[in-house]
């Protein structure tokens, strides 16, 4: 298999306004998680809503746009690519992340109920 591709599109929620910290180098990076919502009948015909969260990730000129655009319930539009990682916690233990890196982001402000 000649095209591998690492390629995913989500539409949901920011659960947060977007969190912001400048790196090493001048590298900005932005993190927001994305609620995104699954809708669905048992066989019993009970509705059943199913809400799966997401972590992104902004660098640099995205970065800028999130901070812009990203506050708490913005519908967000994305494309990007997965990134996998781990590190180990302060008991030994080792723990597994799974990340969008966003390539493309379309955001639409929406009216948050408290």
């Amino acid at each position: 298999m000649k095209n591998v591709v690492n390629k995913v599109v989500l539409s949901g929620f920011a659960g947060s306004d977007a969190e912001v910290k400048m790196l090493a180098g001048n590298q900005k990076i932005a993190r927001v998680n994305l609620a995104v919502n699954e809708y669905y009948k048992t066989a019993a015909g009970e509705d059943i809503k199913k809400t799966q969260w997401f972590s992104l990730l902004f660098w640099n000129v995205k970065a800028d746009l999130a901070e812009l655009q990203i506050k708490k319930g913005s519908h967000i539009t994305i494309e990007g690519r997965l990134q996998t990682g781990s590190y180990e916690t302060k008991d030994g233990s080792k723990r597994y992340t799974t990340e969008v890196v966003v390539t493309e982001v379309a955001v639409k402000e929406t009216e948050v109920v408290n």
